[in-house]
């Protein structure tokens, strides 16, 4: 007798909004820009003047406030819940697939977010009123390699990419699990999940002097930049291995 096998559609590529590669490019762009800019010296300015009207404007309630509102964009709560959802959905729909996108954006953010901080060496503004207490000026420029890493790790934002990337996540789980329920997760709702986390986290962490403007805008641009190749991955048609196929069953398109 012949053995039947089961023929799974060719995998395509998941649209995204803007479509087509080109916002991608420009992504790209725009951070490469900003990176060679400061490396030239250049937006300093902007830089200083919007950490030291942060500085005058932050009285105790204020601060507090961010410092709670911060906790938005912390990575490694983020990934836990991404993972807990992920392995929900998995065992709500016996399948291996939904676990994919939280493994594959903590490999995605791990091999690029770290790395780009140890590259480009930039301190925080809070490096001048605390260790290693460094002259204004020289908590600006990138490339301070001299500096022990714990001390020059400002650029990119990490907080605000990993709030974008994981709230794409996040929300793009949330979806399918509710729907696993026999309920509806409201488009507007997914615009909240992935919009508001992510730009309360840019504000705050600006605010509280933790990250230059820059280093939060150069976090945006490197988190939209993931989110895209994240939500790009057709998920339900990612060829498996062979012992993982008993649980190969779609998961975002699932009824």
């Amino acid at each position: 007798m012949r053995e039947t096998t089961t023929v799974r559609r060719r995998a395509r590529l998941r649209p995204v909004r803007p479509a087509g590669w080109w916002f991608d490019l420009l992504l790209l762009t725009a951070l490469v820009g900003l990176t060679v800019a400061l490396s030239a010296d250049q937006l300093f300015g902007i830089d200083r003047a919007v950490a030291d009207w942060a500085d005058a404007h932050r009285p105790t309630a204020a601060r507090w406030t961010a410092v709670i509102l911060n906790y938005l964009g912390q990575g490694t709560p983020l990934t836990l819940i991404a993972a807990g959802l992920g392995v929900l959905l998995a065992v709500r729909l016996r399948s291996v697939r939904p676990v994919l996108p939280p493994v594959v954006a903590f490999a995605l953010t791990y091999l690029t977010i770290g790395p780009l901080k140890v590259w480009t060496a930039r301190p925080a503004p809070s490096a001048s009123t605390k260790e290693p207490f460094l002259p204004p000026a020289q908590t600006l420029p990138l490339f301070q390699d001299e500096l022990p890493v714990r001390f020059a790790q400002s650029y990119p934002s990490g907080h605000v990419a990993n709030a974008i990337v994981w709230y794409g996540v996040i929300a793009l789980l949330l979806a399918p699990l509710l729907r696993s329920f026999g309920r509806q997760m409201p488009r507007r709702v997914v615009t909240v999940v992935r919009v508001v986390p992510p730009a309360v986290v840019l504000c705050t962490t600006t605010y509280l002097g933790w990250h230059w403007l820059t280093d939060s805008v150069a976090g945006l641009l490197l988190g939209l930049l993931l989110d895209r190749l994240l939500h790009r991955v057709p998920w339900d048609d990612v060829p498996l291995p062979r012992r993982l196929r008993e649980r190969d069953r779609p998961f975002i398109s699932h009824p």
